[in-house]
């Protein structure tokens, strides 16, 4: 959805009995590369003079085979270097021409130098396997923390089917400031998608403090103003611990959904964020808050006022809650994504399958250039009567 996130600086060693993190295998252009390169010397070489030792170029081959090839392999790629500038040097050419000359001085300092830039090329590809370990380093430590973060939702429960979807603007990120979470009360299914704002670790750890009092709350609080209230007091907590003037200007956007067991509705607080998607028999309505909530940490500023919808939510109907980074995402025209719109044409798509849709076609539209997070959740009460998913 890349891409802002955690970037562990220190790197963490495997524990005792843990595989290391795989580094991904070069691609298959880059692997035959260097196969390529001393065809095209050999394409070269009955082309030219004599005068013009094309064989020469065979030097550049080590740093060639350094780019997807490990150091005993660009040591082998060297020696194959020097011995076939040896070849074409006392060889005859494939129109008769003898260059002869396989110890002159300026092939002995081409072997020279082939052995130096092969010594360059070993020293290259020690680099970038261990800058390649790193990262893969880097990512594994990125997906664990992301399945501490946003865990798993489980994808029943009670009447509702619960699927998510989470994409990060940097693939070597993998995590971010978007959140979502869904938890099973007595009150019903309680739902959340927020989106931090700024990025970075600082977005990181604030998300972390919103699922964390989210998770909390949702269990004690008898109502969802409660909850949004509750999430309010632990976020200027926090806020109040930043450096600077941070405190003032951290702020997170969120929706907060319950859909009660007894009773065919959903409960909406909108904090700020862009308005959840009803779709209902096939048509998608936006909804849209009837009376204004704050952002949590501004409610102190603009007053603690949360305001619930309650709106009809039956058995086959589906709720679309997302960040921004769905709708800000641009096409190549710069116009913005038309999410209702699209969504209007697979509205009668179940979860799973309505989140991948949006996925593709996020990356469609965007011809691959996501530039935020993005972050959905989408829930489908399922036909029973009410209450027949209690806890």
């Amino acid at each position: 959805m890349t891409r802002p996130g955690r970037h562990p600086d220190a790197r963490t060693p495997p524990a005792p009995g843990a595989s290391r993190p795989q580094v991904p295998a070069p691609p298959a252009w880059l692997r035959w590369l260097p196969v390529l390169y001393v065809a095209g010397v050999l394409a070269l070489e009955p082309m030219t003079p004599v005068d013009w030792p094309v064989s020469f170029l065979l030097i550049a081959l080590p740093l060639v085979a350094a780019y997807a090839y490990g150091p005993a392999a660009v040591a082998a790629f060297t020696v194959f270097a020097i011995v076939f500038e040896g070849v074409l040097a006392g060889t005859p050419c494939c129109a008769g021409r003898s260059v002869g000359y396989l110890w002159d001085r300026h092939y002995v300092a081409n072997y020279a130098c082939t052995s130096l830039v092969g010594i360059l090329g070993a020293i290259l590809a020690v680099h970038r396997l261990r800058r390649e370990r790193t990262l893969a380093t880097v990512r594994s430590v990125a997906e664990t923390a992301q399945r501490v973060l946003l865990r798993p939702v489980p994808r029943r429960l009670g009447q509702v089917l619960v699927e998510t979807l989470y994409l990060s603007a940097a693939a070597e990120a993998r995590i971010g400031g978007d959140l979502y979470e869904a938890v099973p009360t007595v009150y019903g299914v309680r739902l959340l998608v927020g989106d931090v704002r700024g990025k970075g670790l600082v977005a990181v750890e604030t998300a972390a403090t919103i699922l964390g009092a989210f998770r909390e709350a949702a269990h004690d609080e008898p109502d969802l103003t409660g909850v949004a209230r509750r999430m309010e007091r632990s976020m200027s907590r926090h806020a109040a611990q930043l450096p600077g003037g941070e405190a003032e200007e951290r702020f997170v956007t969120a929706v907060f959904a319950e859909v009660p067991d007894d009773e065919a509705v959903v409960r909406i607080v909108n904090c700020g964020h862009p308005p959840p998607l009803l779709i209902h028999g096939g048509r998608v309505t936006e909804l849209h808050a009837t009376a204004p909530s704050p952002p949590i940490n501004l409610g102190v500023l603009v007053g603690n006022g949360y305001h619930v919808d309650v709106v009809s939510f039956g058995p086959g109907d589906q709720l679309l809650l997302y960040t921004d980074g769905v709708t800000e995402t641009r096409g190549p025209d710069g116009a913005f994504y038309p999410l209702a719109e699209r969504v209007g044409t697979w509205a009668l798509r179940p979860p799973r399958e309505l989140l991948d849709q949006l996925h593709a076609d996020l990356l469609d539209y965007s011809d691959g250039q996501l530039d935020d997070d993005i972050a959905a959740l989408a829930a489908f009460r399922l036909p029973g009567r009410p209450g027949a998913g209690r806890p």
